[in-house]
């Protein structure tokens, strides 16, 4: 069976801003300049995307497996109107104190992602502007990159001896992964 290219994606922070309140209805899914863009880049260069994201905001109570479905559905038709496509969306519908195997930093959605889509983790960038986003992809042996946008730079400073691919955003790291260095 043929190995696709993908680039896994985590979503708040890293494709749409983030908030400290949850992103909890489409209107409030706002994307980050050029995130859109970003994806396109990467399809045009016969990557794949995925998004790997948390939502804990549904074990909450914030919003209903049917408001995230229209977050989503917004984040594919803007990304549709920049030339781009999600190919798939994995997310953890668990709170913080789950034990489940899917909540970053585990690698359980990383390794559903793998074995559905058929893709080699260790050849499968992970961007994410989190922490844990990182040890996600390292639990999965992907390859990590850090965006500043979102968290990003909170979690630069906290670790400031990360030793892997930092970018100010999103459309920059997918630049970085087109040129082939």
């Amino acid at each position: 069976m043929n190995q696709q290219r993908f680039v896994l994606l985590d979503r708040d922070g890293v494709i749409n801003q983030d908030s400290e309140d949850f992103v909890k209805s489409p209107d409030e899914w706002l994307p980050i300049a050029g995130s859109l863009e970003a994806i396109a880049l990467l399809n045009a260069h016969s990557y794949q995307v995925a998004v790997i994201t948390n939502q804990s905001g549904l074990a909450r109570g914030l919003y209903d497996l049917a408001m995230l479905e229209r977050i989503h559905a917004k984040m594919h038709r803007l990304a549709a109107e920049h030339g781009g496509t999600i190919a798939a969306v994995y997310f953890c519908p668990h709170g913080t104190d789950s034990t489940c195997a899917c909540r970053k930093p585990k690698p359980g959605l990383l390794l559903q992602c793998a074995a559905e889509q058929h893709i080699n983790l260790s050849e499968t960038v992970m961007v994410g502007d989190s922490y844990r986003d990182l040890q996600a992809a390292w639990a999965a042996d992907a390859l990590p990159v850090l965006v500043k946008t979102g968290n990003g730079r909170q979690t630069l400073n906290a670790h400031p001896n990360l030793t892997i691919p930092v970018f100010d955003t999103l459309y920059d790291a997918a630049k970085h992964l087109v040129s082939g260095q």
